[in-house]
């Protein structure tokens, strides 16, 4: 009798997700430049056609890794009783959590990716971040609103976008994720007096960290 372990056949979503891993870490191991549908195959131990049938070449491939990776390791939105709280703990965990995921991205694009795929990095930034991630903003938002904290009619979308914005900025320019100081100042020297300044909220920073 053979000693050999029984491989579980994989389908639909299953096979997908572990194709879409494999490629993520083709991508965390040599870069774009050296990822091919080959190696991607090779390492999820699969044939090259299974990928070529969902995807048609390594550049559609590498964004659907790209937009899998950052919907599977989303971090739970923080809820901490006050929008100053909720924001230090988003833009923390923001910061901490996706320092190497920008690294990759940001790896692929010099390496060739933006050129062979023929887009702007506006589109691939809308395309990862996609429209989950607004509505979980909108969501941390809209429970201060509702807690009297701030007043949403009143304040402009590129204030309520910029802690976010800046820290994409910062992780984007470092690889690596922003000091404890400089989210703080993010909030409590930026974010909270244009709050203050479009009177949709009292703009007041509590003591603490």
């Amino acid at each position: 009798m053979s000693t050999e372990p029984v491989r579980r056949r994989r389908r639909g979503a299953e096979l997908e997700a572990a194709l879409l891993d494999a490629a993520w870490d083709e991508l965390t191991d040599v870069g774009y430049a050296r990822l091919t549908m080959e190696s991607v195959a090779a390492r999820a131990e699969t044939g090259v056609a299974v990928l070529y049938r969902r995807w048609a070449n390594k550049d559609e491939l590498t964004l659907a890794a790209l937009e899998h990776r950052r919907t599977t390791t989303r971090a739970d939105l923080p809820d901490t009783g006050s929008l100053r709280g909720d924001l230090l703990a988003a833009l923390r965990s923001m910061s901490e959590s996706n320092a190497a995921f920008w690294v990759v991205v940001t790896g692929a694009a010099f390496s060739g990716f933006l050129a062979e795929s023929g887009l702007t990095p506006g589109q691939v930034r809308e395309r990862i971040l996609g429209e989950g991630a607004a509505r979980r903003v909108d969501a941390l938002y809209r429970r201060a609103h509702e807690r009297g904290e701030i007043d949403l009619d009143r304040i402009p979308t590129a204030v309520l976008t910029l802690p976010f914005d800046l820290v994409r900025h910062d992780l984007l320019m470092a690889l690596a994720p922003l000091k404890p100081a400089r989210v703080r100042a993010i909030v409590d020297e930026l974010f909270l007096p244009l709050v203050a300044h479009y009177g949709g909220g009292s703009g007041e920073v509590p003591g603490g960290a």
